[in-house]
């Protein structure tokens, strides 16, 4: 499952949430194989424009920071049309940005909720309400979210973030038929635990919570549903995004596609 440099080559892709962990590495990807960026994420100035200046160094011809509180619809609606007076109609909609917290629901803070549905899932329906009139005039697109393995299984103590997800599927799904005769794809990629500084970050505490070695937090506490006992590369993920962007999966839309380790096998 490959995708050439060529068949992207000088499509405009909005990654939402670049500037670290997945996101930063789908945008990496997609530089890569010379798509022209915008970018949206957290990050001191310096930082976003040292990012800014690697996605070109890495192959794309042009890449900006459109920031944007993705709490707030008008900055959101503000950020796409940023990005498309830009550099025209986005053809790679990467809806990455993401939240989470854990908490017992009847202990569930109403304010983290609403940040948690905000952002996880309206703020997906916005960016692609407001991409979607440019590629139905193109005749092309490709709409990718970034999903997880909850958006397939519950846990708990995740209800938000369970609830986002699930929603963030039935809305791949929705908009994927309707846009279905109008060369737009819409997909959504389902990833277990994927090893980024954060998940890291998290192994470490819990290691030295239980007193036991990170690989086996890794294998026998975070991943003891996971049949393969890894966790998942960024560059894995981002390789899917980068297929689901090009030629070869014109016919493939609708869908959720775990990444999981066969985790939603069980």
């Amino acid at each position: 499952m490959g995708t050439s440099a060529s068949e992207l080559e000088g499509r405009h892709a909005l990654v939402t949430g670049a500037t670290s962990g997945i996101g930063l590495g789908i945008a990496m990807a997609l530089a890569r194989h010379g798509c022209r960026l915008s970018f949206s994420g957290l990050g001191e100035a310096e930082d976003i424009a040292e990012l800014t200046q690697d996605l070109v160094e890495a192959g794309a011809p042009e890449a900006d920071h459109v920031p944007a509180d993705l709490l707030d619809v008008a900055q959101i609606e503000a950020m796409v049309t940023a990005a498309q007076r830009a550099r025209g109609a986005i053809d790679i909609l990467v809806n990455n940005a993401g939240i989470q917290f854990v908490s017992p629901v009847q202990d569930f803070p109403v304010d983290r909720w609403d940040a948690i549905i905000a952002i996880n899932l309206s703020a997906v329906f916005h960016t692609i309400r407001c991409a979607l009139p440019g590629m139905i005039d193109a005749g092309h697109g490709r709409v990718i979210n970034i999903a997880s393995a909850h958006a397939l299984r519950a846990s708990p103590y995740k209800a938000a973030y369970v609830a986002a997800k699930h929603g963030v599927a039935g809305l791949t799904k929705t908009v994927a038929l309707e846009v279905a005769e109008q060369g737009i794809t819409v997909n959504a990629i389902a990833p277990g635990y994927v090893d980024t500084p954060l998940v890291r970050g998290q192994v470490a505490d819990t290691a030295k919570a239980r007193g036991i070695s990170e690989d086996d937090v890794v294998r026998d506490v975070m991943l003891v549903a996971q049949p393969t006992r890894r966790l998942i590369s960024v560059d894995e993920v981002a390789s899917m995004v980068a297929w689901l962007a090009g030629d070869g999966a014109a016919s493939v839309t609708g869908t959720v596609l775990p990444m999981d380790g066969g985790w939603t096998a069980r």
